[in-house]
C-alpha cells in the first residue's frame, strides 16, 4: 500500500487497523504522481491520491489496474471482495 501520508500517520493507521502488510509513506507524492493517481495540475494542497489498486506480477510488471467502476477510485466498502475477484481473474492461487 502506498499513501501520501507521513510515516507517522501510516504507522498510526496500521496500529489502529491491525494492518499486517507493508505500507510506503510517500508524502512528497513522487511515487503517486509517477503512477498517475494524482492530477499534477492541481494545487499541492488539493492533490489527493485516488484509490487505485495496481496488481504487480512476480516479474514486477503491472498486470492490471483497478480504478473502480467510476474510474475515479475504488470503493473501500467493496475493496476486499473486489481484490479477491481480481486475483482470481489473474489466476493467482489462493493460499
Amino acid at each position: 500500500m502506498i499513501s501520501v501520508d507521513t510515516l507517522e500517520e501510516n504507522k498510526g493507521f496500521a496500529e489502529k487497523e491491525h494492518a499486517d502488510f507493508p505500507m510506503l509513506a510517500n508524502p512528497d507524492k513522487k511515487v503517486a504522481l509517477a503512477y498517475g493517481v494524482i492530477t499534477p495540475d492541481m494545487p499541492a494542497d488539493r492533490q489527493f491520491a485516488r484509490r487505485f489498486t495496481f496488481y504487480i506480477d512476480p516479474t514486477g510488471k503491472i498486470a492490471a489496474i483497478d480504478k473502480g467502476s467510476s474510474g475515479r477510485g475504488i470503493n473501500p466498502a467493496n475493496a476486499g471482495q473486489d481484490l479477491i475477484e481480481h486475483l482470481k481473474t489473474l489466476n493467482v492461487p489462493a493460499k
